[in-house]
């Protein structure tokens, strides 16, 4: 005789049909999560993307009262070979702040409101000199090119220094973001400029560059602006990162990085640790600030641009007479 199924068994299907579709409803909002966190993430680095690559493109506002300026001087041939000079009222064997823009190795411009203004207004009227370069850009040129431009930039200037009433052993190299990978690179090996007729710099200001290890960068995700830049062959990596260039002869380094970006910090401190061991001075100067932030403040007033001013002022006895003033 057959026996009737007892009360737990006959709920068994029920429970299963219950428990798959409750999996199925699992499974369909973890993958709408996953999908959602995808856009989040890939909006997020499309707004680093952006940000890096439309750097430094804004026109300067008006110029401090009593700041000459000499336009598009010709350091090369090229129309990218160009730069802007800024001369303070009165000038004795002054100082020179020689200042790189960034974009990206393929946007950007000498004359750019976050590259130029606070600059010019904080330093020029304590009798500095600014001159900010133009240069070769992707995918005419690449890094390694750019980085002959800014060696070739710099032995200009400092061969037209004393027409400008500026002394030419008194440079300072700063640069931000794919500029700040030029002159770090240089400053890793000042052969590069020396070569090209520049003289010894006093230091060098890196303004938050994610570039300074450019293989670990490149062999780890990154953003594909780097890819445009330093492609897939890794001897090229070598050649073209500050790190691995990083020898004895180098200057005394400042690298300013934004504490909200996961790369510049870490390979800023990679280089000053390398630095040290080779009895090079460098430090690094943690930011709360935007990457964007940390080109178009320096110059203004507060605690940043003091600590800034501070290396400039270890650099040099003059810097530090002219830093003092009011």
């Amino acid at each position: 005789m057959h026996k009737p199924k007892s009360p737990a068994l006959a709920r068994k299907p029920a429970a299963m049909a219950v428990s798959s579709l409750l999996l199925g409803l699992l499974l369909m909002q973890a993958a709408h999560a996953g999908t959602v966190l995808d856009r989040l993430r890939e909006r997020r680095v499309a707004a680093q993307q952006n940000e890096l690559e439309s750097d430094d493109g804004a026109d300067s506002a008006s110029l401090p009262a009593g700041v000459r300026v000499l336009r598009d001087v010709a350091y090369g041939s090229d129309a990218r070979q160009r730069m802007d000079v800024y001369l303070p009222q009165q000038a004795a064997n002054a100082p020179v702040i020689f200042m790189v823009h960034g974009g990206a190795w393929r946007l950007g411009d000498k004359g750019a409101a976050q590259v130029v203004d606070n600059k010019v207004a904080h330093w020029v009227p304590k009798g500095f000199v600014f001159v900010s370069i133009n240069y070769r850009m992707l995918p005419a040129a690449d890094p390694l090119v750019q980085a002959q431009d800014v060696a070739a930039a710099l032995a200009f200037a400092q061969g037209k220094a004393a027409s400008w009433d500026a002394d030419p052993a008194r440079f300072v190299l700063m640069g931000h973001s794919a500029g700040a990978h030029l002159v770090s690179l240089l400053n890793s090996a000042p052969a590069k400029a020396l070569q090209a007729g520049a003289r010894p710099w006093l230091g060098t200001v890196s303004l938050d560059s994610a570039a300074i290890d450019v293989p670990t960068l490149m062999q780890h995700r990154h953003l594909h602006l780097y890819d445009a830049a330093f492609g897939s062959d890794q001897a090229f990596w070598q050649s073209a990162s500050p790190l691995q260039q990083l020898a004895k002869g180098a200057q005394p380094w400042l690298g300013v990085c934004s504490s909200r970006r996961a790369e510049s910090c870490p390979s800023a401190r990679e280089y000053a640790a390398k630095a040290k061991l080779l009895g090079i001075s460098a430090s690094v100067l943690p930011q709360d600030k935007s990457h964007k932030e940390i080109n178009q403040d320096l110059g203004g007033s507060g605690d940043y641009t003091q600590q800034v001013d501070a290396f400039l002022g270890q650099l040099d006895p003059a810097l530090r007479r002219l830093l003092n003033r009011s």
